[in-house]
C-alpha cells in the first residue's frame, strides 16, 4: 500500500508493508508494535528524547480525556466536514497524543479520505497510534515534513509550532490550513492565580506568504476543574509551567477547584495557487 508519507532520506514514495515502510531506493523504516513509524532523520534530532516527555503527555492525556476542550474538537470536525473536498487527505501537524486526531480522522474517513499525523514526541505518537488505528502516525519534525509537495488537502495545526513555509509546500492549491491559537483571555482565571499582573494574549491576523485568509472562527467555553489533579494537569500542559514564579505555582497548588475560560481562535487559511 502506498503511504501518505515520503522517505525522509531521499523524498521517494514509501510503500507500507505489515512491518516496514520501504522506498524504491531501499531505505526502510520499521513499524513499531503500536503502529507508528519513526521518520525523524538523525540530523534533525537535537536531543535523545525530542519533544514533550512522558510526564507531560500523561498530564495532557488526562486533561483532554476530561472533555474540557470538547467544543474545540467539535468545531474542528465541523469545519472539516463543511470545507474539505471529497476524499480528503488530512495532515495533523503536531498531533500530540491524538485526542483531536482521533475525532478528525473519523470525520475524514466518513468523507472517504485518509489521515496522517506527525509529532516530534515519540511518547505522544505512541498514544496517538493506539487511538487512531486507521490513520498513519509518524515521529517527525514539522520543519521537514515527510510528505510530498501538494499531497494534503487539509492541514491542522493545533497549539503546535508553526512552520508556514513547509505547511504551504505539502498543501495542494486551494488546500485548507486550520491554525488553532489561544484567544486573548484563554485560561485567564489560571493566569490570575499564577501572576500578580496577568496580561491578555495578543489578538492578530498575520498574513503568511502563499496563503489567503478565509475566516477566523472563535470558540469559547467555561469549565470547572473539580480536583487538584485536574488543575495541575492543565497547568503542566501550558507554557506557564516553565515560567511561573514560585509563589504563583504555590498558590495554584493550594486550590481544590478552579473555573476556567477556554478561548480559542481557529484561523482558516487557503493555499493560494502556485
Amino acid at each position: 500500500m502506498e503511504s501518505l508519507f515520503r522517505c525522509p532520506v531521499c523524498g521517494g514514495i514509501l510503500e507500507r508493508t505489515d512491518k516496514q515502510y520501504v522506498c524504491l531506493n531501499g531505505h526502510s523504516f520499521d513499524i513499531a508494535k503500536e503502529g507508528y513509524v519513526n521518520l525523524l532523520p538523525a540530523n534533525f534530532q537535537h536531543s535523545k528524547t525530542p519533544g514533550d516527555d512522558k510526564e507531560m503527555i500523561s498530564a495532557r492525556t488526562r486533561f483532554l480525556e476530561g472533555g474540557w476542550y470538547g467544543p474545540l474538537r467539535i468545531e474542528l470536525c465541523k469545519l472539516i466536514k463543511e470545507l474539505a473536498p471529497p476524499s480528503p487527505v488530512l495532515l495533523d501537524a503536531g498531533c500530540g497524543e491524538g485526542w483531536y486526531t482521533q475525532a478528525m480522522a473519523g470525520t475524514v474517513a466518513a468523507l472517504g479520505g485518509r489521515t496522517a499525523g506527525i509529532d516530534l514526541s515519540k511518547p505522544a505518537v505512541k498514544k496517538a497510534a493506539k487511538r487512531c488505528p486507521g490513520a498513519e502516525l509518524a515521529v517527525g519534525t514539522l520543519y521537514h515534513l515527510p510528505m510530498g509537495d501538494g499531497t494534503a488537502d487539509v492541514l491542522v495545526n493545533c497549539f503546535s509550532p508553526l512552520a508556514a513555509e513547509e505547511f504551504g509546500r505539502v498543501l495542494g492549491p486551494g488546500g485548507l490550513f486550520l491554525y488553532v491559537v489561544p484567544g486573548p483571555r484563554h485560561l485567564w482565571e489560571l493566569k490570575e492565580v499564577l501572576y500578580d499582573t496577568p496580561y491578555e494574549n495578543e489578538e492578530k491576523r498575520e498574513e503568511y506568504p502563499g496563503f489567503r485568509y478565509r475566516d477566523i472562527v472563535p470558540v469559547e467555553t467555561t469549565f470547572t476543574l473539580p480536583a487538584k489533579q485536574d488543575i495541575q494537569d492543565l497547568f503542566s500542559m501550558t507554557p506557564y509551567y516553565w515560567k511561573t514564579p514560585k509563589a504563583g505555582a504555590e498558590r495554584l497548588a493550594r486550590l481544590d477547584r478552579l473555573t476556567v475560560t477556554g478561548q480559542f481562535r481557529v484561523h482558516i487559511l487557503e493555499r493560494a495557487e502556485r
